[in-house]
């Protein structure tokens, strides 16, 4: 088993892309987050106070359940971890993700995508969600990223 996995969550296709890009870029397993209940539309209209994605992130103990585990987690030194950013952090699915493997003695690499929105308190949230491990500050890419500039990024990291 590669010592590198790329876990990624991705609501609308954008972050699925730049995650593909990375894993293969950099010969790591790929492993997409999937929410047991996907998000609608409707679940991810931000301007809507009622909306799914709205209601989680309001709610800082919300823990979406997830429709798969990484099989063996144990097996990967440096895990990447790729998702949307939602209200200037990681949504709540992501948080579930964190608290469900044992990270201790690994490296865990945020890396998001946005228009515009910066990572905010993500590295410090997630290392809350953890014990032992080392949280890296990440890294905001647009739609767009090139695959030169995913690899030169990662390439601090492998």
């Amino acid at each position: 088993m590669s010592k590198l996995l790329v876990a990624y969550f991705s609501a609308e296709g954008t972050t699925r892309k730049l995650a593909e890009k990375l894993a293969k870029g950099i010969n790591a397993d790929l492993f997409e987050i999937k929410p047991e209940m996907p998000y609608t539309k409707e679940d991810l209209n931000w301007q809507d106070s009622k909306s799914r994605s709205s209601v989680e992130m309001n709610d800082r103990g919300c823990r979406p359940a997830i429709h798969s585990k990484v099989e063996d987690m144990s097996g990967y030194k440096t895990v990447f971890v790729g998702f949307p950013i939602w209200w200037y952090r990681e949504p709540s699915v992501i948080d579930t993700f964190m608290e469900a493997y044992d990270f201790c003695g690994k490296t865990v690499i945020p890396f998001a995508t946005s228009g515009g929105s910066g990572l905010g308190g993500t590295a410090a949230n997630m290392a809350a969600l953890t014990s032992g491990a080392r949280i890296a500050d990440g890294k905001r890419f647009t739609a767009n990223a090139t695959e030169k500039e995913l690899l030169d990024w990662a390439a601090e990291w492998i």
